[in-house]
Order: structure tokens, then sequence, then C-alpha cells
């Protein structure tokens, strides 16, 4: 007797190419979604690969079924969960944890029927009741929709294997095909949440999920009301490679975006690095323009940073930038824009500004800001800086002249604040920046945000 399936060799072959192309796609760029998806794909290929040895006698047959099917559902199970939003909240993991146990449980049930028959009964009750009972125990500490859409689909997924199950002749297929229906369905609805956007990969992919599930409810009609007609296996298996093509495509598409991001901003700030902040003050001065108003350009430099470095270290220097940054970006308004435009140099767009003293009122308000303490690796730290303030239209009308005008103010600045300290110290060394122990590593400083 041939034990091999080898009519399932070739969706073996295919799974197991895709399941490779999409390993070497998410190798370029891995996030925990991405191992999560991978994984799912290695049991799908799990699957087809115990399902060649359906044939084989005795236990060995029954085991190549459970852990065929056990594969298939635990794939769909790790495919939801890594579609949800809250994947750390910790009842998230009891929810993915009792999901898997169940559909295991139910499903070696079943196949060893009708030994187990007495035993079908409280398991479908658990598909219904484990969710349920994960989802009122964490219900004060976190809610979200789609976790009570789980509670409710899986519970009418355990009505309706109690309705269904013991049916003479096709009742444990019906409860099969209603078990991989709810887990691929549920697919559909959170990749539908998570990936509602207007790309390719997010159509294919939900689309492919869709057909999949649907795969379990068309195939058990086609044989009850159409018996004659024969559709190949493969038919049935195409919705797993258009799903594996739909995640393909989502992984280069958010490549893509997070390479658009990082050309775009600074790495080490996260803030709009010189390109963008270019395009973004093309903008703001033609919107100035069209509406008859003013826009601000500060450059801010700040003081004595390459001592920081020299004394601390560049992770200080490093760390400082990040605070410096924040800092800068917490106390300008949404509508405005912080960039970092050099090494330590800042650069703030500020649209619609009123007159040139709003400008130079939050030039003030950022030094002041600037010579509160920062604390960088429990030391406390004093910088600051000089700001160049040039504004449109009155200091120049065109993007080019606005940044020269800017720069030139920000240097005389500069020029100026060293020549007052070699006035007052004649022959001694500049100012070095203020280092010392922090007494207070949790420093808070909150002034009031600027509101034009």
């Amino acid at each position: 007797m041939n034990v091999l399936d080898w009519t399932k060799l070739p969706d073996l072959a295919a799974v197991a190419l895709l399941t490779c192309a999409f390993a070497s796609v998410a190798r370029r760029g891995q996030t925990p979604i991405s191992r999560l998806w991978l994984t799912a794909w290695l049991l799908i290929a799990t699957h087809f690969a115990a399902f060649m040895f359906l044939a084989a006698p005795g236990i060995f047959g029954i085991l190549a079924g459970d852990v065929g099917l056990a594969s298939l559902t635990a794939a769909g199970v790790l495919f939801a969960y890594a579609a949800i939003p809250y994947r750390e909240e910790p009842s998230s993991k009891w929810m993915l944890a009792s999901l898997l146990a169940t559909n295991t449980l139910y499903i070696c049930l079943s196949n060893v029927s009708p030994a187990a028959d007495w035993a079908l009964t409280p398991a479908s009750m658990l598909f219904g009741g484990v969710p349920l009972v994960v989802a009122l125990l964490s219900a004060r500490r976190f809610q979200h929709f789609l976790r009570w859409m789980i509670v409710i689909l899986y519970c009418s997924l355990s009505v309706f294997l109690l309705l269904v199950q013991h049916r003479p002749g096709n009742g444990g297929d019906l409860a099969l095909n209603g078990v991989l229906f709810t887990v691929y369905f549920v697919c559909c609805i959170h990749f539908w949440f998570t990936y509602h956007r207007a790309s390719t990969g997010a159509f294919i992919t939900i689309a492919g999920f869709l057909t999949w599930a649907f795969v379990f409810v068309v195939g058990p009609s086609m044989q009850t009301f159409y018996p004659t007609v024969h559709i190949e296996s493969e038919v049935w298996n195409l919705p797993k490679y258009v799903v594996a093509v739909g995640m393909i495509l989502l992984l280069l598409e958010d490549q893509l975006e997070h390479n658009k991001y990082l050309a775009l901003h600074d790495e080490l700030t996260g803030l709009p690095n010189r390109r963008l902040f270019q395009d973004r003050l093309t903008i703001a001065l033609e919107r100035a323009r069209r509406s008859s108003s003013k826009a601000a350009l500060l450059v801010i430099d700040l003081d004595h940073f390459k001592q920081v470095n020299d004394t601390l270290g560049h992770h200080a220097g490093d760390l400082l930038l990040q605070q410096v940054g924040a800092l800068f970006l917490g106390r300008v308004r949404n509508c405005d824009t912080v960039a970092r435009t050099g090494g330590d140099e800042f650069s703030v767009i500020l649209e619609e500004t009123a007159s040139a003293d709003s400008a130079h009122q939050v030039a003030q308000a950022l030094l002041q800001n600037l010579n509160q303490p920062l604390t960088v690796e429990g030391r406390i730290i004093r910088v600051g800086a000089s700001i160049g303030i040039a504004v449109y239209p009155d200091d120049a009308a065109e993007m080019e002249s606005l940044c020269i005008a800017a720069d030139l103010r920000m240097y005389d600045e500069k020029n100026f604040a060293r020549g007052r300290s070699e006035q007052l110290a004649p022959g001694k060394i500049p100012p070095q920046p203020v280092v010392s122990e922090a007494v207070q590593p949790d420093l808070r400083m909150a002034p009031e945000r600027y509101r034009a």
C-alpha cells in the first residue's frame, strides 16, 4: 500500500517556495509581525507535509491528520494574533493560548471519533466559554471591540458545533469546516481593521483571507448540492497562495514606507531632516504668500555641544540632542515644524506668525527652556544656544535668501555672545557647559506652550 499521497507534493512545494520568498523579504526588515507571519507559514507547510501521510495505517494516519489540521488552525490563530493592535496586552497572550489549546483539543478529539464522541460536547463548549472568561476577567483593565468580536464569533461557533457535530453522516466534517471557517474569518476581520488602507497588498490579503474562509463553506455545499461536480484540490488551495502574495506585498509596502520615512527624517531624533525641512519651508512660504501673512524661520545652534561630546562621550551627546529635539517639539504649535538640519543645529518654521515680535518671543521662550538643566546619564547639563531669526516677507521673499538671513543672524548672535564673554573674562578659556552630578534625575520642565 502506498503510504504517501503524492498529490499533495505540488501544494507543499508551492507553499515552501512562497514561504522562502516571504522569509527573504521579511529578513530585510524583521519585525515581531513578520516573525509571527513566518511562523504561521511554516505551520501551513507542516499542514501540507502531514497530509501527505493521511493514508498511513493505524495511529500514524490519525496522527498525521491531527498534526495537519492543528497546524492549519494554529496558523490562522497566529495570523489573527499578529494583526491585532494590542498584542502586548497580557490578556491577549492568554486569549492566544486559549484559542490554540481549544482548537487543537477539538481537532484531536474529532479525529478519533466515534471513540471520543462523549468528549466533543464539552470541547465544543470550550470554544465559546474560554474566550468569554478571558474577556470578562480582563474587562476592567482592557476592552476592545475586536476582543468582543472574537468572543461573539467563537460563542457562535460553539453553538454551531453543538447543533451539527453529532449529526449522522457528515456531522463531523461540518464541525471541522465550521472551526476552520471561524479561524480564517477572524483573520479577515483583523486584517481589515489593521490594514484598512488603499493598497494592493492590503486588498489582496484581505480578499484572500475572506476567500480562504469561505472555502470551508462553499466546499461542503458543493458536495451536498452538486455531488457530480468535481473541483481539483488545487483550486481550493488558491486562496492560500493569494494570501501569501498579499502578505509579501504588505511587507514590501511597509519597507518602502519605512525607507521613505528614513529619507525624510533624522534617524536620531525622529525630526524632519534638511530635505523635508526645505519642502515644508517652501510650502509655508507659498501659503504665507497666498494669504498675505508672515512666516518666520528660526535657526538654532547649540553652544558648547562639542565639549559635551568630549566630556561625556558621543552617546551622551546623542541623548542630549534627543532631549533638545523633544523640548523644541513640545514648545511650538502643531502647525509649526521643528527640524534637525545639522549636527547640533535645529530649525523651526513658524507659520502664520503675527509679527516679528512674536517670532522673537518664541525664540526667547526656547532659550529660557534651554537654560534649564537637562539630565543626561545621571548628570545635569546646562547648555545654551544662539538663535537667528528671519521673517518672511520682511527680511527676504525667497526661501534661500530667508535661510541665509537666519544663518547670518545666528552667527552674529554667537559672535556677540563670544565677544561678550571675552570682555567679561579677558585671556581666559571660553566657558564650558556646566556638567554636574544629578541631584534630582527626574527633572520636569513644563513651561507654557507657545501660542501665536
